[in-house]
């Protein structure tokens, strides 16, 4: 069975979790994660150790490198933040890769969805914490400062 390359693009605070999740499972799934961040050392540090996964230095804004290592892998998700998505939603569609994100449907990438069904490329978004265990999380904070009297 052909190894399946996973491009994870973002390796902030909010990744750390499913990249971890991906890399502790990868061998068992026949996975290679790649984390992909403008701080090659974000991303060495979320791959750590791990014969399952590389880190790249990456650069969203340079065409030719996002083109590349879209081209490369068999999904991709963007741990971006949401107004950069889109960068990543067009190549995606174009190459016929899917995507998968944590934000919401955008309008621009909205826009794209006949030309994804088209390309058979899946761009699948709210995936991940929004909406509600943010929702849920910030309700605990709030009853707990009510109950100290604030």
């Amino acid at each position: 069975m052909k190894m399946k390359k996973i491009l994870v693009i973002g390796a902030g605070r909010s990744a750390v979790t499913l990249i971890k999740y991906l890399l502790d499972n990868a061998s068992e799934n026949n996975w290679f994660v790649i984390v992909a961040d403008f701080s090659a050392d974000l991303a060495k540090q979320a791959v750590g150790n791990s014969e399952n996964g590389k880190a790249i230095f990456f650069n969203v804004k340079d065409d030719k490198q996002r083109e590349s290592e879209i081209s490369d892998a068999d999904i991709v998700i963007s741990m971006l933040p949401a107004s950069m998505h889109i960068l990543v939603a067009e190549d995606c569609v174009r190459l016929h890769k899917s995507l998968v994100t944590a934000s919401y449907v955008s309008k621009e990438i909205a826009a794209l969805d006949e030309k994804a069904k088209k390309a058979g490329a899946l761009l699948l978004n709210e995936i991940g914490l929004d909406p509600g265990i943010d929702h849920m999380s910030a309700m605990q904070v709030i009853d707990k400062i009510k109950e100290n009297g604030g």
